[in-house]
């Protein structure tokens, strides 16, 4: 089984992205579940959200302590042990960051290696293409990426009926957008 714990603020589409994952897996033949964890929270503040993937039924509903990937979709939540929790050696770090993987490997201690850790632009990429700085779908082409486990193609068609009640521009700037962070140059 796959964990996958996002990290990011509120506002910043954190459940949506889990929401994304899950739909993008299932497309691609997985058994999946995506859930968030919130409680009193406001825009700004910090959430986290949650996605398995598995080829066989997932039944634990329990929020990921140990993740396999974690993805942090700003990174000045690095600096709170919360988001940390369970990082380690194995886990792969996708980070909305202009820093250099080298210099947030730093940053976390060398908790993880920069090996690990993918560092993507996506506030810039999602200021560029969408014209605000909504970075889901940004810091899930990155994940793709770097996973290798979803298809591009399933994430687009994901993206499509998610925002399917939303206008034809937005969901072609949001699949922009989500190839500009696939296509970046890690």
């Amino acid at each position: 089984m796959l964990q996958i714990r996002i990290h990011g603020r509120g506002g910043q589409g954190v459940v949506t992205a889990a929401e994304l994952v899950a739909l993008s897996a299932f497309k691609d033949g997985y058994y999946a579940q995506a859930f968030p964890s919130f409680g009193v929270e406001r825009s700004g503040a910090p959430i986290q959200a949650f996605a398995r993937l598995d080829q066989y039924p997932i039944i634990t509903r329990e929020q990921i302590y140990q993740p396999d990937f974690l993805i942090v979709q700003d990174d000045s939540l690095l600096s709170n042990e919360e988001v940390l929790i369970g990082l380690n050696k194995k886990t792969r770090l996708i980070v909305n960051s202009e820093k250099k993987a080298a210099e947030i490997s730093r940053l976390l201690k060398n908790r993880i290696t920069a090996a690990n850790i993918t560092a993507c632009p996506a506030t810039d990429i999602a200021l560029r293409i969408l014209g605000k700085n909504l970075v889901n779908t940004v810091i899930l082409g990155a994940f793709v990426h770097t996973a290798k486990i979803i298809t591009i193609k399933s994430l687009l068609a994901a993206v499509t009926e998610k925002f399917s009640d939303k206008s034809a521009e937005i969901i072609t700037k949001n699949h922009a957008a989500v190839l500009a962070a696939n296509q970046y140059d890690y």
